[in-house]
């Protein structure tokens, strides 16, 4: 990960684009870029979807989380691993295995 984020950092401070960087700006491009990988899969099965697009969609996707994240400087691994442990407290595997409903209706 500390590769990816070096590249990251010096893809953007290449081109001097940190100065468009703000929390504001990375949470707008990484809205829009999920929204350029859903396109993929609009009016077709999953299977229909291009993989390479998905794959270069999900890296732009990728790159602005990582991107916002580096700006709070939060470690991923953390914010990751501490999601999924509120989230197992909020899905136990007695209530919610096999099923898609949301947490406040098991």
């Amino acid at each position: 990960m500390n590769e990816v984020m070096a590249r990251l950092r010096q893809f953007r401070d290449d081109r001097d684009w940190k100065q468009f960087h703000n929390p504001k700006d990375l949470s707008m491009a990484l809205s829009i870029e999920a929204a350029e990988l859903l396109e993929l899969f609009l009016w077709k099965s999953p299977e229909q979807a291009d993989t390479n697009k998905v794959k270069e969609e999900l890296a732009d996707v990728i790159a602005y989380a990582l991107l916002l994240a580096d700006h709070y400087d939060l470690d991923i691994e953390k914010i990751v691993i501490d999601k999924i442990a509120l989230n197992e407290q909020k899905y136990p595997v007695s209530k919610a295995k096999g099923k898609a409903t949301k947490y406040t209706e098991l």
